[in-house]
């Protein structure tokens, strides 16, 4: 499983930079040829990138959320779950001393 959350990770992440290389190569043929401003050009992918940032953290939001679905659903339990049942044990385990001694 770990495998498959790291091939969905690089496979996002190899994709928003063939997009991102994809547009500043159309907007630098732009202004090469004439048909935008550099000053245009700085601004359109400023916009690009902060677009770019913002699905960037959605996607690894709804990532991390379907991760954390899918563990639920195969029976794993969070790092709080097993902080609360190690204590637990730990408490029954004291009980169980104090019977015997």
């Amino acid at each position: 499983m770990n495998e498959l959350i790291k091939k969905g990770f690089y496979l996002g992440l190899g994709a928003t930079i063939a997009s991102k290389e994809k547009a500043e190569k159309y907007i630098k043929d732009f202004v090469k040829n004439g048909e935008l401003a550099p000053q245009e050009a700085r601004k359109m992918l400023e916009e690009l990138s902060e677009k770019g940032r913002g699905k960037q953290e959605d996607w690894s939001d709804n990532f991390r959320e379907e991760i954390q679905t899918s563990f639920k659903k195969l029976g794993f339990v969070t790092q709080e779950e097993f902080n609360e049942l190690k204590e637990q044990v730990k408490v029954l385990e004291e009980k169980l001393e104090n019977l015997k001694g």
